[in-house]
């Protein structure tokens, strides 16, 4: 039984590994679904084809969301090829969210793999609870349950956040993170505190900072960022640097993000973001620009939308030359009658002689869909090549 759940449990994070940016992507496009106020009841359903070179097993998802009222379902199967060429179930989520009140919305997660013999089980459980208060202060607390060897379920993360206004222009979050302790009860483990000042109409300054508790039981600064952000309803710019203890336990800057996004005239949108790092060969030297990440997003007047996503990295074996394209996607999604949408994504990936070569393609058809949305599909691991 130990060995049908640790079977289980892996199967579940490796699909959430294989799935992420898909998942990702979609649950941005159901937060705008969900929050918007001119559409009451929404539903849709869409299926994920995927294509991979190679020997790497392919996967299929079927996905469907409903909402009614102050009720949505939303539900999520994953079919994984096995040796013999066939799909089997491999991983369900079921996701449910109910406005009790004016004030206070529910949710509650389901995730279910499989065992050793193709059984259904529970391997994990996310129950969140999201109060609002007078005064803008939101209260969330968010309870993260997995299986023991008996299939009972056991309480392994326990996540309290608070929203304040502190004034005006400052808004502060603080998050504590819980676990299980040797008592049987739960000990507070990690906690951040963050604020976000807006110190014009067009920047907004935040600092947030991570404490971990130490041999000693006292808190100890593990991180902290900061940065500002500047947003002039057309151009975004974000300027972060991370700061972490060093050996003399002072902190110091340990990597810095400049991010930009623009958007001109014709709808046309840009982002980069650049990344920079210590070399850890020659820390002394400063920080370098370790990665380069570039989009763009078009709207053709047809309705079709496209994405071409660039990943620039060091070559690992020349770490002294400059940057070079490391992996590529191109997302493709066509609108069709009766508001259902077509999509197409290629990733490419640099193979062992240098040169970008397809990994995988997927193709993905959503119906009913309220508005047509641009849907990542599940990120792909190749040795050798970037993890995103």
């Amino acid at each position: 039984m130990k060995f049908d759940f640790q079977f289980s449990l892996h199967c579940f994070l490796f699909s959430f590994m294989v799935c992420l940016a898909s998942a990702f992507a979609l649950a941005q496009g159901q937060n705008a679904a969900d929050t918007s106020s001119g559409d009451e009841n929404q539903s849709w359903t869409a299926t994920t084809q995927q294509q991979l070179s190679g020997n790497l097993n392919p996967t299929r998802t079927s996905e469907s969301h409903t909402r009614t009222g102050g009720r949505t379902v939303y539900n999520q199967s994953i079919e994984a090829m096995g040796p013999d060429g066939h799909y089997s179930p491999y991983l369900d989520v079921q996701k449910e969210t109910v406005k009790v009140d004016a004030n206070t919305v529910r949710t509650i997660e389901r995730s279910f793999g499989r065992d050793s013999d193709g059984r259904k089980m529970l391997v994990q459980v996310t129950e969140e609870e999201k109060r609002s208060f007078p005064g803008g202060e939101v209260k969330v607390t968010r309870s993260t349950s997995n299986p023991d060897a008996n299939r009972a379920l056991q309480l392994v993360q326990r996540e309290v956040q608070d929203v304040r206004q502190i004034s005006p222009t400052v808004q502060e979050t603080k998050s504590t993170f819980l676990a299980p302790s040797s008592n049987g009860g739960l000990t507070a483990s990690v906690q951040t505190t963050e604020r976000e000042t807006k110190t014009s109409d067009r920047t907004v300054e935040f600092h947030k900072s991570t404490s971990l508790l130490d041999s000693n039981g006292s808190w100890q600064v593990n991180e902290v960022r900061e940065g500002t952000i500047k947003d002039d309803g057309k151009n975004r710019t974000k300027e972060e640097s991370v700061l972490r203890p060093g050996t003399d336990g002072n902190l110091s800057v340990v990597e810095r993000t400049v991010s930009k996004e623009s958007q001109n005239a014709a709808g046309e949108k840009r982002a980069t973001v650049e990344t920079y790092a210590s070399d850890p060969a020659s820390p002394a030297d400063g920080l370098r620009l370790e990665q380069r990440v570039m989009t763009v997003h078009r709207k053709d007047d047809d309705g079709v939308q496209s994405t071409d996503k660039q990943i620039e990295q060091r070559n690992p074996g020349q770490p002294s030359d400059g940057l070079r394209v490391a992996e590529q996607a191109i997302d493709i999604v066509r609108p069709g009658s009766a508001g259902t949408t077509r999509e197409t994504q290629t990733v490419r990936s640099l193979d062992s002689n240098g040169e970008l070569g397809v990994v995988s393609v997927d193709t993905r058809k959503q119906e009913n869909a309220a508005a047509v949305q641009v849907d990542i599909a599940p990120a792909k691991t190749q040795a050798g090549g970037p993890d995103h």
